[in-house]
This record gives C-alpha cells, sequence and structure tokens, in this order.
C-alpha cells in the first residue's frame, strides 16, 4: 500500500490521539511547573518548554508513520494547499478529517491534563491580544511551515521529529506569544486556566495571525523551495506503507 491508501479513520485516529497528547504535555506540564515553581516565571517556562520539546518529538516519531504527525490545522491546510498542483497531499476531506480530529484532540488534551493535576476543567482568563502576541504567532507560524515544507522538499524528513520539536522549543523563548502557532492547540489551552492556559477572546486574533504566518511560510517556500509542492505526501514525516497493513 502507499501513504495515500492508508484508511483515513486511522489517520484520524493518529492526529486525534498525537495532538491530545501534545496539549496534554503542553498544558500538563505548565500546571506541574506553577506547582513547582510558583515564584519564578521564568523556570516555569523553560519547564514548560523542555516537557513540550521532548514530548512534540516522541509524538513525532510514534505516529508519524501512520498520519505524518502534523497534530495542526495550519500544517494540513498548507499541506492540502500546495498538493493541487501535483496531486499529492491530503485531499479535501482528508483535510476536513484531519482538522476535526486535531481540534477534539486538542480540547481532550486539555481536559485529562486538568483531571490528572485534579485542577477543574475552567475557561481560561488570560489575556494573550497584544500586537506582540499576534506578531509573534505570524513569525512562529511562518517558521514552522518553513522548516516542515523545506525538510519534505529536500529529502530530509527523517530530521523533522528533532527539528520541529528543537524548533518550537525556541520559538517558546523568541517569540513574546510562546509560539502556539497552531489552531487546534490554541482552542485546546481555552479549557484550562492554568499556565498555559489562553481567553476565548484572543483565540481568534491567534488563529488570524496563524493562518498569515501560514501564507508568509508558504511565500518564503516558494521563493527558497519552488519544488515543495512535489513532496505533500511527506509531510511532516513520510507516511510508512507497512502502517497499512491489516
Amino acid at each position: 500500500m502507499t501513504s495515500q491508501q492508508l484508511p483515513l479513520w486511522r489517520r484520524a485516529v493518529a492526529e486525534l490521539l498525537g495532538t491530545s497528547l501534545l496539549v496534554m504535555i503542553v498544558v500538563g506540564s505548565g500546571i506541574a511547573a506553577e506547582q513547582l515553581s510558583p515564584n519564578d516565571i521564568g523556570l516555569q517556562l523553560l519547564q514548560n518548554s523542555t516537557a513540550t520539546v521532548l514530548g512534540l518529538t516522541v509524538l513525532i516519531l510514534v505516529l508519524g508513520p501512520v498520519s505524518g504527525a502534523h497534530f495542526n490545522p495550519v500544517v494540513s491546510l498548507v499541506d492540502w494547499v500546495l498538493g493541487r498542483r501535483s496531486g499529492t497531499g491530503l485531499t479535501l476531506p482528508d483535510l476536513g478529517t484531519y482538522v476535526v480530529a486535531q481540534t477534539v484532540g486538542g480540547i481532550s488534551g486539555s481536559v485529562i491534563a486538568n483531571a490528572m493535576f485534579e485542577v477543574a476543567t475552567s475557561i481560561s482568563v488570560k489575556d494573550r491580544t497584544t500586537s506582540g502576541h499576534l506578531l509573534g504567532e505570524v513569525v512562529a507560524t511562518a517558521g514552522l511551515v518553513l522548516l516542515i515544507f523545506a525538510l519534505a522538499a529536500t529529502k530530509r524528513g527523517a530530521l523533522a521529529a528533532p527539528a520541529v520539536g528543537a524548533y518550537i522549543g525556541a520559538a517558546y523563548w523568541f517569540t513574546s506569544s510562546t509560539s502556539f502557532a497552531n489552531p487546534a492547540v490554541a482552542v485546546g489551552r481555552i479549557f484550562s486556566d492554568t499556565f498555559a492556559g489562553i481567553a476565548p477572546a484572543s483565540v481568534p486574533g491567534f488563529v488570524i495571525a496563524q493562518l498569515v504566518g501560514a501564507a508568509v511560510g508558504v511565500g518564503l517556500l516558494a521563493i527558497l523551495f519552488p519544488t515543495a509542492s512535489r513532496n505533500a505526501d511527506d509531510v511532516v514525516i513520510p507516511r510508512s506503507s507497512e502502517a497499512a497493513n491489516r
């Protein structure tokens, strides 16, 4: 079987599970950081970002052969857009299914993280809507898109797990928004009024900024890697035909 013959339901399960675990890692480590270092925000961010780097790397390695390990509606959208040129990547039904699975996964990840730490699931009141935060999301998302699709275009998809983990870890620190760069993660983090939370009113601005960032990333790809659309099947990492064995 080729990667495109993998059952959509199986890929959707991988995307839901991966996004759920990613948000569990982000929210859970944020709660743990608050409890362990209540008076040091810098140390809290270090603990949160370290857990995210390691956890995301592992998730990509485990689930990438099944679904490509997008865990991010922006990545799936760009994969679909670029793939239209060459008949590769996600189809429109794939895209819709991925986005729904990722969003459900993000919400469930917050709820489960809250439950593990015996914190009530509640809507976050942490306002993150400033011009600096929104610019940070544009920059973070553009860089993420450029990284992922550049690796695929240059046949270095095997490096995606450590590279994406490292980029997100760095972007925690060099962007003012702490690099959400992911609409599903942003929606999921609404449901935890903790260190990693985000107020619902901040999410639309974040999602718009992430879409703008994705467009910037696609523009940079067109300039730097004009053949990137031919490798949409290899995003984030190539899906293995062996994963389709029934």
